[in-house]
Order: structure tokens, then sequence, then C-alpha cells
């Protein structure tokens, strides 16, 4: 597509990489949102308790700062379990998925206050009348509070997974070949930084403009009930 001194499809490749990243941080991420949104809702006080340290340490800590602790921190967890077992070598731990579960456990905490939030936002005459009708709380979750907790949560998911999706470059500090590694290795080869930041730039905006585009339609998609009424 473009040749940029030869180094076009080294940066192709690492944002085939972010790209990867950035969805794997996202399904990881709002399965932990959803998790810790219904341990913060819970009844039970020891559960929102761990909720809550999550959500503030996670939020209060600079994401560089989490990548970094999970990428050391995972190596000596995982080099401590494996000499307990008798094991005397060295085992890396993979800078792609330290990486993930990274960007993951910092998107899940943002997106644990979004559906909690979310939740709230549904009336509760409603659940109260589910409850009427005889519905179980699965039932009742799946088909009263899901369907409208995704229409409120969106944009906030949105808006964090683009705060995500530009801070899978912190990743690079860990080794990962993602875009931004990509660009200082062909930086690095022919001394141009302006030529190829601004590539990367161009590359990112790229993508937060489809992922944009595509945020914009699912909106759509999940207000176009209540949008037909809010009209007539």
């Amino acid at each position: 597509m473009f040749d940029l001194e030869g180094f076009g499809d080294l940066l192709l490749q690492g944002t085939l990489v972010t790209i990867e990243l950035a969805i794997m941080s996202l399904v990881l991420g709002l399965v932990f949102g959803l998790l810790g949104a219904a341990m913060k809702l819970s009844p039970a006080w020891p559960l929102r308790l761990l909720a809550g340290l999550y959500t503030a340490v996670l939020r209060g800590v600079p994401e560089l700062v989490v990548i970094l602790f999970v990428y050391f921190g995972g190596v000596l967890f995982v080099n401590g379990v494996a000499g307990a077992l008798g094991h005397d070598g060295y085992i890396d731990v993979s800078a792609f998925a330290a990486g993930v579960t990274a960007l993951s456990l910092t998107f899940g905490a943002y997106a644990t206050e979004i559906f909690r939030g979310a939740v709230l936002a549904v009336p509760a005459g409603q659940r109260e009348a589910a409850r009427a009708c005889g519905m179980s709380p699965v039932t009742i979750g799946f088909r009263i509070l899901l369907p409208q907790v995704w229409r409120f949560a969106l944009p906030g998911l949105g808006n964090t997974f683009l705060i995500i999706l530009k801070e899978t470059a912190l990743v690079s500090v860990i080794g990962l070949d993602e875009l931004m590694r990509k660009t200082e290795i062909a930086v690095g080869y022919t001394k141009k930084p302006f030529t190829f930041f601004l590539a990367a730039a161009f590359i990112y905006l790229v993508l937060t403009v489809v992922v944009m585009a595509v945020q914009r339609g699912l909106e759509t998609r999940a207000n176009r009930g209540v949008a037909g009424r809010a009209g007539a």
C-alpha cells in the first residue's frame, strides 16, 4: 500500500499486532467490567469492597506502571511457581499476554463503573414488574437489564476503548512489536523521525475513525426503538 522507504510492510505488521492487542483487551475487559459491576451491585459487602479496591487501584495507577508491574511481576510469579515445582530453567512471559492482561484490567476497571451506572439507569419499576410476573433473576438479567444496559453503556465503553487503543503504544516498552515499536525501529534505521511518527499518527487516526464509525452504528442500532418512540 505504501512503501515508506521499504518500511511500509513493517508498520502494517505492527498495526495488525496493535489491532489484535486492542481487540483482545476489549473482550477480556468487558468480562472484567461485567464481573466488577455485578460485585459492586452485590448485597454482599466483601464483594463490593473487593470491586471497589479493584476500580480504585486500576483507575488510580498509570497504565504504564500497570503494564510494567504485570510483565515483570508475571515473570517473577511464573518462575517462582516453576521453581517450587522443581523447574531450574528460566521462563519468560509473553509481552503480548502481559499487554493484554494489563490493558484488559485497566479497561475492566473503567467498564465496571460504566456498567454499574448503566444498570442503575434502568428504572427499578421494570425489575419489580418482571418479578411480579414470576421471572427469575437470571431471566430478568437477560431479558430486561442487558438489552437496556448496552444502550446506556455503549457511549462510555466506546470512548474508553478509544483510550485503550491509543495506550497500546505503551506496550512497546516491554518489547512487543506493535505499531509504535515498529515505528521506532524504522526511525532508528532511517533517522527520519518526522516521516515515520507522522505515518504512525495517521494509522492511529484511521483506526480511531473506524472505531468511532462502528460505535456510532452500534449506538444507532441500540437506540432505534427508543429514538422511534421519542420522535413520535
